[in-house]
């Protein structure tokens, strides 16, 4: 099946030269010949002729064989440039099936792209006919972001999974008796498993590529996902072990992110590449706040847990036939948009990863600065995640629906403001600003703003005016993503998930502090104010120190 290259222009076809997978030589002497009676234009290609021919009514078609035998140039070959490319995709030309063994190049209107082409293009031609050689196919989407749509959907199926319990051990709670301090054990224990596995998933990202280790994080996790509530009627101590389990395998689904959109994106695009994915994460957080009530309602705890682990293997069909580790193995990509990637990633290396010392990652401060703020994001991130539908229902006396309707208004505007800062960034960089001050004040935000957020909270008097203030604060919370998130990839972009995984598994245990200590100050003081003030805090200091260590150049080779 061959490829052909059509204008939009309406105009009347006739038959291709190439519809058939024997081309005659002397046919197109011929047909040169004949055409040698209309004007024409005369264009130097390499060391080739090929007569331009001005015809418009009628659509003239050449092998695109015909020109790679000769060392001739298309509009679609090998070597155009980004500008050449740009300009080749606003002109309204598009792909579509034609007969023949080859791909063909056709063009009407006033000017043709083909008219006459010298002896040697011709027996070329019938050449590369009878062969039927194999063609470049080119599409309409590219493959980049077909890549980070599968990304951005298992990301919300890894937030969603974790919410229906954040909603479900409100239920699970009143029909078992727990405690506010047990439910904080309950609610951190897939913490302990993603603390393990967040460094050993980033490590074998790298090495292996994001695309298997994500697959069977999501496989895993989704088998968590269904056993939870079984567990729980069992035992507490079936359960915490599931939960474990749900840990270690979302604990492999950051760093596999990172090092997937390294390798897929130029380093100019991949803000707005995790700005999508990270979208797609917090939008589950929505779909599973507003969809788990009213599944409960319906067929029951148990259905709502199984409903969401059912996605995560509809997911997995997608993903092993439709991504590969690196774009060089994909057999879809067209070699203008590998180029374009390969263009922009400051490591372009075939070699494979080599395993970092963590020592000499931790001997740098750039490290440390991303290290402090993935503490301080974690703790505030996990405190909202795992309390907020607890919160407004202690706090604001609100029903279960309602609480879960707050608590979903938040993270649904933090999606769009995430992508938001990753396409801030972007434009900035594209527009010449530093890669260190980008990162700086896409931080800077993600961290003040939230701190700010929650000190006003003590005066919130309604649930309305709560909603607005943590609607605020994780909207913010959200520039993190093109400040701290992308800036591993800055400083050790081969080996961006291992550092992920790294810094991660820090954050982690602080997120485990956070969430079981947000209970106990509940317990204890009888309000969530004291600790979501200690939480301003840390993100105040984290800014600070942010700004003095960070920086955009590559430190790791």
């Amino acid at each position: 099946m061959a490829m052909a290259l059509i204008s939009p222009e309406p105009t009347s076809i006739s038959p291709s030269p190439l519809s058939s997978n024997s081309i005659s030589s002397s046919w197109l002497r011929r047909r040169s010949q004949k055409q040698n009676a209309h004007h024409h234009h005369h264009h130097r290609l390499g060391n080739q002729v090929v007569t331009k021919l001005v015809r418009p009514t009628t659509t003239t078609c050449y092998s695109r064989d015909i020109f790679d035998s000769i060392g001739v140039r298309s509009s679609f070959a090998s070597d155009r440039s980004n500008e050449e490319e740009k300009k080749r995709r606003s002109s309204s030309w598009w792909w579509a099936s034609g007969g023949g063994g080859g791909a063909a190049v056709c063009s009407a209107g006033m000017e043709g792209i083909g008219g006459g082409l010298t002896a040697a293009a011709a027996a070329a031609a019938a050449a590369a006919g009878e062969r039927g050689e194999k063609e470049e196919y080119e599409y309409a989407v590219p493959e980049r972001l077909k890549v980070v749509a599968l990304v951005a959907f298992v990301m919300s199926l890894c937030n969603a999974d974790r919410v229906v319990m954040s909603v479900a051990v409100v239920p699970l709670a009143a029909k078992y008796g727990w405690s506010s301090s047990f439910l904080g054990i309950v609610q951190s224990s897939f913490l302990w498993g993603y603390l393990v596995s967040s460094v050993a998933g980033g490590a074998l990202a790298d090495r292996y590529g994001g695309k298997r280790v994500m697959a069977w994080g999501a496989v895993l996790w989704s088998l968590a996902t269904f056993l939870t509530p079984l567990a729980a009627e069992h035992s507490i101590g079936m359960l915490l072990a599931v939960r474990i389990l749900f840990g270690l395998a979302e604990g492999v689904a950051l760093p596999s992110m990172n090092t997937l959109l390294s390798r897929w994106f130029p380093s100019n695009e991949r803000a707005s590449a995790v700005g999508l994915s990270m979208a797609g994460f917090h939008l589950g957080n929505v779909m599973s706040f507003l969809a788990t009530p009213v599944i409960m309602s319906m067929i029951g705890i148990n259905g709502s847990f199984a409903l969401f682990a059912l996605l995560g293997f509809v997911w997995l069909s997608a993903w092993v036939v439709g991504v590969t580790n690196d774009p060089r193995d994909s057999p879809l990509i067209s070699q203008a948009e590998l180029r374009l990637i390969q263009a922009g990633k400051k490591d372009s290396s075939t070699e494979p990863r080599k395993f970092l010392p963590v020592r000499q990652l931790l001997s740098k401060l750039p490290t440390w600065a991303i290290i402090v703020a993935n503490v301080v994001n974690n703790w505030g991130y996990f405190v909202l995640l795992s309390w907020m539908p607890v919160y407004f229902k202690t706090v604001y006396h609100v029903n279960l629906k309602q609480a879960a309707w707050f608590s979903a208004i938040p993270w649904a505007v933090m999606a769009i403001s995430g992508y938001i800062a990753g396409a801030s960034s972007d434009y900035l960089i594209k527009s010449g600003q530093p890669v260190t001050r980008v990162r700086k004040i896409m931080q800077s935000i993600g961290f003040i703003g939230p701190g700010v957020s929650l000190l006003c909270l003590k005066y919130a008097r309604s649930p309305s005016v709560a909603s607005v203030l943590m609607t605020v604060a994780l909207s913010l919370s959200s520039f993190s993503q093109a400040g701290f998130l992308l800036n591993m990839q800055d400083i050790a972009p081969r080996y961006a998930g291992f550092l992920h995984g790294i810094t991660n598994s820090i954050g982690t245990v602080a997120a485990i502090i956070s969430t079981i200590g947000a209970g106990y100050f509940v317990q204890w003081l009888g309000s969530f104010q004291a600790f979501l003030t200690l939480t301003a805090l840390l993100y105040f200091s984290g800014a600070v120190f942010w700004n003095l260590y960070a920086t955009g150049e590559q430190v790791f080779l």
